[in-house]
């Protein structure tokens, strides 16, 4: 008979840093592959956390604005080394894939007219919609546990699609019409987040159910108070840094979005899309889409799209003038990036005390589950909108299906959705075949 495990040993510091730069580097495969990354190696493997408290921090996160599995890092490095702990896990989660988008951004920008690269994307934007697609179908089949939830869903695809509801509206009912439903008919609304959890039990761990909350955990109000001062002071003094311009209207336009985009990133791109494409005109339709293909090919947070907006707006900007194209991009997708992901620190660090202290009340699980069944009606939303911008690309919204057809693209795509739904492939290695088909079909039949 074979003793049962051990406690783990605190992880050091350092330790802990190895761990969140490799993160950093092998994060792929958007919210749900990264967070059952984490999953698999700090409650399966290393045991730093038990699973029930792993789920409890993403149910806090996935309820917030922003990147979940971006926050969930922050708040489990915060509950093992306090709030540096925190600050280093939530930033090398994104920096590596901003130097990488930084440089496949201007690779895109300045090759993006040679046949090789426009064959790549030939076959990498039908694969998009497929991805796209597949995230509502797998997030809904977590999600949709009821007649209810599936009633959420739908709403929310006919108010954003056919009423052009905005999405923080949506969010904001679905949440209160949760928390509503938890109070009249709890069960249909105990369903919680929880990408890749699987119930087991693993063993004793680290942080466990039963774990007495260290000091640094435990609420306190003149914490709370310093946060906000700080981090308040930190965002007026890097606004007061921009130049006037472009660079401060991305400043503000990404901390709305920051503070408003609820559902992850699919969810966030349609607000992106409407500030960056039609508001303000830093990229067009068909560059969203191509950014989104990059994003998907990178590691870290799929929202991490934002650097590529960012960096091809103060590219076509020019906002360090015509000589100095490339450091204009760089500027536009560091700024972008910044105030995309500097709420998200305020959100764990100051909420999350608060948080430690709900774990399984209803009135925090219920708004969850409508949110999240909502989101799914907003991602299928925009797999709509993606197919319809390849599949009809000189299309408009005054002649929705002007154009040619594009049929190879459908045909991709359909492929792309069976290869992910049916035989389970790796979202990169979908792509990396689907550009090869774009290539051969670029140069040999196009």
């Amino acid at each position: 008979m074979n003793a049962a495990p051990e406690r783990p040993a605190p992880p050091t510091f350092w330790e802990a840093f190895r761990y969140w730069l490799k993160l950093g580097f092998i994060s792929f495969g958007g919210p749900a592959g990264q967070i059952s990354m984490m999953h698999q190696e700090l409650v399966e493997r290393r045991r730093w956390i038990s699973e029930q408290r792993f789920l409890h921090a993403l149910n806090y996160c996935m309820l917030l604005p922003g990147p979940e599995a971006q926050q969930l890092a922050i708040y489990i490095g915060w509950l093992l080394h306090r709030s540096w702990g925190g600050i280093v896990a939530g930033t090398l989660f994104v920096l590596p894939s901003l130097f990488i988008l930084i440089a496949l951004t201007w690779i895109y920008l300045a090759f993006g007219d040679v046949a090789f690269v426009q064959g790549v994307f030939a076959g990498i934007k039908p694969a998009v919609v497929a991805i796209v697609l597949f995230a509502a179908w797998r997030i809904g089949t977590r999600a949709l546990k009821n007649s209810v939830l599936w009633a959420f869903a739908a709403a929310s695809f006919v108010a954003i699609f056919a009423f052009n509801v905005p999405f923080p509206y949506i969010v904001l009912g679905a949440g209160i019409l949760g928390y509503l439903g938890g109070r009249i008919d709890p069960a249909r609304f105990r369903v919680g987040g929880g990408h890749g959890a699987s119930g087991k039990d693993y063993g004793p761990a680290l942080i466990d159910d039963d774990t007495p909350p260290p000091a640094h955990v435990k609420f306190r109000a003149g914490r709370l108070a310093a946060l906000l001062v700080l981090f308040l002071a930190l965002w007026a003094a890097a606004m007061a840094l921009l130049p006037a311009g472009t660079l401060t209207d991305m400043g503000g336009f990404f901390t709305r979005a920051a503070l408003v985009t609820f559902g992850g990133a699919y969810a966030v791109l349609p607000y992106v899309y409407q500030g960056g494409v039609e508001q303000y005109g830093w990229l067009t339709g068909p560059q969203m889409i191509d950014g989104l293909a990059l994003g998907e090919t990178t590691p870290g947070p799929l929202i991490m799209v934002v650097a590529f907006v960012g960096f091809v707006g103060g590219w076509t900007q020019a906002v360090f003038g015509p000589e100095a194209l490339f450091w204009g991009g760089v500027a536009g997708a560091t700024v972008a990036t910044f105030f995309t992901f500097l709420p998200g620190y305020l959100f764990i660090l100051a909420g999350a005390p608060l948080v430690e202290a709900t774990h399984g009340d209803i009135k925090f699980v219920a708004p969850l589950t409508g949110i999240t069944a909502a989101v799914v009606g907003v991602i299928l939303n925009l797999a709509v909108f993606f197919a319809w911008h390849v599949f009809w690309p000189q299309a408009t919204a005054a002649a929705p299906f002007a154009g040619e057809f594009q049929g190879f693209a459908v045909i991709v795509a359909v492929a792309a959705f069976v290869a992910l739904w049916r035989y389970k492939q790796d979202i990169l290695r979908v792509l990396g075949a689907c550009a090869v088909a774009g290539l051969a079909y670029t140069f040999i039949l196009g």
